[in-house]
């Protein structure tokens, strides 16, 4: 079993304020630990566009972090900036992993077509978008959880990540 290290960041105004207490964050923190990843880090800041970059940088740069989770920020609303500023951190996109979140998602919610998350790479480190609701978060990181550890041994440059593939193939006859 590959060991993967997780920052969980959660953003919001009014948590980070101490306004309202942040569900979604230690929610995600036990399904990971389901998963036996390891918890790096997890933090709380504002939806301000600065803060969200800086610290993608720091965790991602610190390579400490095989996966960084976001929680809130995805949205229409006006301070929703997450995906911006997760675009000016990432050096490729992902686009497959949010695809399939919101495919998955609107079989659940139509407001799934309001999601602008993004799934991204910054060096070794994939970068995900997540809703800040409990339940709509949960639903997405359910979603990528099965590829998650094939793309930490793809990012890590693993010689058997390649051989993975076969394994993974929906049909496959083997």
């Amino acid at each position: 079993m590959i060991s993967i290290r997780i920052g969980i960041l959660t953003i919001s105004d009014r948590s980070s304020r101490g306004e309202r207490d942040d569900i979604t964050g230690p929610n995600l923190a036990k399904i990971v630990r389901e998963q036996k990843w390891e918890i790096i880090k997890v933090d709380i800041i504002p939806d301000e566009f600065l803060a969200i970059k800086d610290k993608l940088m720091e965790w991602s740069d610190s390579e400490a972090f095989d996966v960084i989770i976001t929680t809130g920020g995805t949205g229409f609303g006006l301070r929703d900036i997450t995906p911006e500023a997760t675009k000016a951190v990432i050096d490729r996109e992902a686009p497959g992993l949010a695809e399939k979140m919101r495919a998955e998602s609107l079989k659940v919610t139509l407001h799934a077509m309001l999601s602008r998350a993004v799934v991204g790479i910054r060096k070794k480190t994939l970068i995900i978008n997540l809703p800040g609701s409990v339940r709509g978060a949960a639903e997405n990181l359910n979603v990528v959880i099965p590829v998650i550890p094939h793309a930490v041994h793809l990012l890590r440059d693993e010689p058997d990540a390649e051989m993975e593939h076969h394994a993974a193939d929906i049909n496959s006859d083997s």
